[in-house]
């Protein structure tokens, strides 16, 4: 075969290899640009979701804890209060027992008084004579003096203490729950905030999810394609060579576009040793690492 034909056949071997090395150049580069768009997607989705954790903290919260702790306290309270009310009761029904065996029957001051109103009506709606007038007046008298004795025994009997007792104390039980439920309501009103921004993060991570997987199959793609470019590196370099190759252009194009990949190469490598420095940094630090980071410390560790 004359050198002319060797030389013809070179070069449509150099200009079809270029083709093919420009195409395999063009799709990796383009992934590995969508690959640092979805890695500057999962930063800015992990800030997001940092910011609204680190908020949720500080607005919702402690306002939330704060005011559980409250409710708390104020149900040690309605406890001991309840407690004593049983306490109390239980003493008065003793009272009750030792005060009907001691009295008998007795009128009590709601019967007084209910009797002195049917007297008045009397005096009020009938016709009656002087003597008969002045009679009832003398029983509403009698009646008056036996309530006036009567609301003395109450005001010094240990029994009617126990009864003021319990009135005071389930006044104070009702103003507990009163509180006890206004407290509730802002204690939840800041925990249903706190599930909102929660909902949140939860689609933000499921984003994120989303983003991951689809960085990881564009990373294949773009890996898929780097060999590629690579096998056809050193299919280039086993083409026949003749006297006058180094002044053609095709070899000028090859070593251009194995140069302009070295230059690639180190580029990327820099870049995913920095993403590494900084996975192992939050790995150290105790953050959560997003599923790229992870991957570059399993390789590390993993070796050649």
């Amino acid at each position: 075969m004359s050198n002319d034909k060797i030389e013809s056949k070179s070069t449509i071997s150099f200009q079809d290899l270029q083709s093919k090395l420009n195409e395999a150049r063009k799709k990796r580069d383009e992934l590995n640009q969508k690959t640092k768009i979805y890695i500057s997607s999962l930063q800015e989705i992990e800030s997001v979701i940092n910011d609204l954790i680190n908020n949720t903290k500080e607005r919702y919260r402690k306002k939330r804890d704060y005011w559980n702790k409250k409710v708390a306290e104020l149900k040690e309270k309605k406890i001991e209060y309840k407690e004593m009310l049983k306490q109390i009761i239980n003493e008065k029904r003793e009272l009750q027992k030792d005060r009907k065996k001691n009295k008998g029957s007795f009128l009590s001051v709601k019967k007084i008084d209910s009797k002195i109103e049917n007297l008045e009506r009397m005096i009020e709606t009938e016709n009656l004579d002087i003597a008969e007038e002045n009679n009832i007046i003398d029983q509403i008298t009698d009646l008056m003096k036996k309530k006036q004795e009567l609301l003395g025994e109450e005001n010094n009997n240990e029994y009617f203490m126990k009864e003021k007792k319990i009135k005071i104390i389930k006044i104070n039980l009702n103003k507990i729950y009163e509180q006890l439920d206004k407290w509730s309501n802002k204690s939840q009103d800041y925990h249903n905030k706190m599930l909102e921004i929660y909902e949140e993060v939860k689609e933000n991570k499921n984003k994120k999810k989303k983003i991951e997987e689809e960085l990881i199959e564009n990373k294949k793609q773009a890996d898929k394609y780097h060999e590629q470019y690579l096998e056809l590196v050193k299919e280039g370099k086993k083409l026949p060579r003749n006297k006058n190759y180094r002044s053609k252009k095709p070899k000028s194009n090859v070593q251009r576009l194995i140069s302009h990949n070295n230059i690639n190469n180190k580029k990327l490598e820099k870049i995913k040793q920095d993403k590494l420095a900084t996975a192992l940094e939050k790995q150290k630090a105790g953050k959560r690492l997003n599923i790229y980071e992870a991957r570059l410390i399993f390789e590390k560790n993993k070796g050649p």
